[in-house]
């Protein structure tokens, strides 16, 4: 059984944007950390779920693919991965392929600690 949703699939398809392969790279890294972990389209852009909002991607991001925690200032970051300083929400961001092996291991981490803390 997939955790993919075909609403997502289809955003995607049909998501103008330089970074669309990256965006799809980030997303099969996240939905791989855990079967349990599903996806949605909210706020007009794919969001990762598990027992709350993980995170959603800026879709109109083309420097970059940003990834925003909602909750991230509460999420365990050892690998320093999450960027920003407000009261509720941090980014990740990539800029290439490259970068997004560089960070994979950060990134598994925190989408583990988030399933882990709601277990």
């Amino acid at each position: 059984m997939s955790n993919r949703n075909p609403e997502v699939d289809a955003w995607l398809a049909a998501y103008d944007n330089p970074q669309r392969d990256l965006v799809a790279q980030v997303r099969e890294v996240v939905l791989g950390v855990d079967p349990a972990i599903t996806e949605a389209i909210k706020w007009q852009a794919p969001t990762f779920i598990y027992r709350g909002n993980i995170a959603s991607f800026f879709p109109k991001s083309k420097k970059t693919v940003t990834l925003m925690f909602h909750q991230g200032a509460t999420i365990a970051d050892p690998g320093g991965l999450l960027e920003g300083d407000g009261a509720v929400s941090r980014v990740a961001r990539f800029a290439d392929a490259a970068e997004l092996e560089a960070k994979r291991e950060a990134l598994t981490a925190i989408i583990r600690a988030w399933i882990d803390d709601r277990r």
